[in-house]
């Protein structure tokens, strides 16, 4: 029998390359296909990748999709600094880079210089890696729904794209940290202006609301790639940025969890009736001790040393859901919603 699930993934810049492994784990089950994904920053960039793949030739169009992303990922190189560290075990690079000159003059610099100082020399290096996607493919009526979220820099909403209205500038607007990236510009049909966007990190990380649509199922798998907690008090400026920003991207999927908890309450308290709001299995794959041993720096340096590295940790988080929870799909929930918010 095969098991429709929704997927949901958070953008995390270069760590969004546990995302690609995660997948990469996922389409070896004949049996799971995926009905929709909406994603933010990298997690956009994922579901096109998923989507083109899938749309073009199945499964192994979909593995060589998120292959070919990451390869031009690697390439990229530092968005602000020279790729100076590879070889390094991932949490070493983290750690090096955190206290490293270069990288504090960086950090320092794109705090103090706005990217529209750079004028005509100005270019998002993430341009050519999103325009390398087949949008025939990306926004295609086959495979699954694809929702990319980004964040209204006017009205501080969130913005929806699918179907034909997800484009190379629908995914940058979605991966566009405002002190790295000037602003995406797109026109909105609902207010028939021009509007500027930012990072959808920062109201939809990424948004659920999408998936609860007619026709797509109960099933919600969250790959969470910013750690909710971290023991350890944040002292340094960057750490202390670094979970600022963390807690900031969690708050609206926390946001929406909260509600989908309050739901299912009252659906199991027969204050609701089965029909009048849908059922959601809630689930998460995620791997937050490998989170917290990383930082902003190799989230802004995809280094292709800690990029393989962070597939084969999100190959193995994959691994070890599918063992414990795969018989509950379809279900329920294996988020553990009310402890979360009891």
């Amino acid at each position: 029998m095969v098991k429709r699930i929704n997927l949901a993934l958070q953008g995390g810049g270069a760590h969004g390359a546990f995302t690609w492994g995660v997948l990469d784990r996922l389409l070896d089950e004949e049996d799971i296909e995926v009905a929709a994904i909406t994603g933010t920053s990298a997690g956009a960039l994922n579901g096109a990748a998923f989507k083109a793949g899938m749309v073009h030739a199945g499964r192994d169009g979909a593995r060589e999709t998120l292959n070919a992303l990451w390869e031009r990922m690697g390439a990229v190189g530092d968005m602000r600094i020279a790729n100076w560290l590879a070889g390094l075990e991932p949490a070493q690079i983290a750690q090096a880079m955190e206290y490293s000159l270069p990288f504090s003059v960086a950090d320092t610099w794109s705090r103090m210089v706005s990217p529209y100082a750079y004028g005509p020399f100005y270019r998002n290096p993430l341009t050519p890696v999103v325009e390398a996607f087949d949008f025939g493919e990306v926004c295609a009526d086959q495979g699954p729904r694809l929702f990319v979220c980004a964040t209204c820099v006017r009205s501080g909403k969130i913005r929806v794209f699918t179907g034909d209205e997800v484009t190379t500038d629908a995914i940058l607007a979605s991966a566009c940290l405002p002190n790295l990236f000037q602003a995406v510009e797109i026109h909105d049909p609902e207010t028939d202006r021009t509007e500027a966007y930012w990072d959808g990190g920062y109201t939809g990380n990424p948004a659920l609301f999408p998936l609860f649509n007619a026709g797509l199922p109960e099933d919600v798998v969250i790959v969470n790639i910013n750690p909710l907690e971290r023991d350890e008090v944040p002292k340094t400026p960057q750490q202390i940025q670094n979970r600022i920003n963390e807690i900031s991207f969690n708050s609206s999927l926390l946001r929406e969890l909260r509600a989908i908890n309050f739901v299912q309450r009252l659906l199991a308290d027969g204050k609701l009736q089965a029909g009048e709001m849908s059922r959601v299995f809630v689930h998460m794959i995620a791997d937050d001790a490998l989170m917290n041993s990383l930082s902003v720096a190799t989230k802004t340096v995809p280094n292709p040393v800690v990029l393989h590295s962070l597939k084969q940790a999100g190959r193995a988080a994959a691994d070890r859901f599918l063992a414990d929870h795969k018989p509950d799909l379809g279900v329920r929930s294996t988020v553990d919603l009310p402890a979360m918010f009891g």
